[in-house]
């Protein structure tokens, strides 16, 4: 084991699918190195691998907080058995869970939540990937992690230092005006990420709809995976073509139509509907 690293193991009960999980949209700092994947548990860098008993974490945190971080992350507090079970009398879902039994929800951090999806706008997962990227090399913190320099993700402070030419420079196009004025609100404090957490779902929305650059997708992104919200509901090209071809909704297809329609069809777990129709839905794409 490398020096300074502890291995951590977590038994499993239920199927983790950790390719499906890492690179579904959800979160887009994780490479495949070897059999495992590297990436973030918030600031600090960690391999993850499956193992036969469940999965095994090699990270710099501590024992304890490694657990939490790891747990958290994937949601493995989630009763995912009952989840699917709920979901499961949705003919649709049905077949899209019965394809992907080991695709889980994650949990990030509300800041990179929200330059995440800022920056994912029109955009394929690739190249928001590049981006991000490029983002963190750039402004983020060094660390060394298995004998490679890494970068943590930039906070809103050095995000706001940079500029909105700097940040243009990246390669981020329109987006580096929206990423450096939301950064530069929340850096001088005029914009608060943490206060979001103890308010009801909607007014949660109504605050990050008046942030620059932040449209109803991005809002449920960041509620959805930034706060853990599963009855926020994203839609995206891919998820609006879920329901009207899969489903048959008539027009008009606006995001709010169709969000409201899945709310009302899934409740609280309209999260965990849609990164199922996502998934799905991207994938049978990519594959023709």
């Amino acid at each position: 084991m490398a020096q300074g690293l502890t291995c951590i193991r977590v038994p499993l009960d239920t199927p983790l699918d950790l390719e499906a999980t890492l690179f579904s949209g959800q979160d887009f700092r994780w490479d495949r190195e070897g059999d495992g994947y590297v990436g973030w548990l918030g600031d600090a860098p960690v391999l993850l691998q499956r193992a036969p008993s469940g999965l095994v974490a090699l990270t710099s945190l501590p024992e304890g907080e490694a657990h939490a971080r790891l747990r958290r992350f994937l949601r493995l507090d989630d009763d995912l058995d009952a989840i699917r079970t709920a979901l499961a009398g949705d003919g649709v879902l049905a077949r899209c869970m019965a394809s992907w039994p080991g695709l889980r929800l994650v949990r990030l951090e509300p800041w990179p939540a929200l330059a995440f999806f800022l920056c994912s706008q029109h955009a394929p997962i690739p190249r928001i990937t590049r981006m991000l990227n490029a983002l963190a090399q750039a402004l983020g913190e060094p660390v060394v992690f298995l004998g490679r320099e890494r970068w943590r993700f930039p906070t809103p402070t050095a995000i706001a230092g940079a500029g909105p030419e700097r940040l243009a420079a990246l390669r981020l196009g329109y987006r580096a005006e929206y990423l450096w004025r939301t950064a530069c609100l929340l850096a001088q404090g005029r914009a608060h990420l943490d206060v979001l957490a103890s308010l009801p779902t909607e007014e949660a929305r109504r605050r990050l709809l008046a942030l620059p650059g932040v449209g109803e997708k991005v809002a449920d992104c960041v509620l959805l995976l930034g706060f853990g919200r599963t009855d926020a509901f994203p839609v995206d090209r891919w998820v609006r073509r879920a329901l009207v071809e899969w489903y048959g909704l008539p027009p008009p297809y606006t995001e709010r139509r169709l969000r409201a329609w899945a709310q009302e069809r899934w409740g609280s777990l309209a999260g965990y509907a849609q990164l199922y129709l996502f998934h799905h839905r991207r994938t049978v794409h990519l594959l023709q």
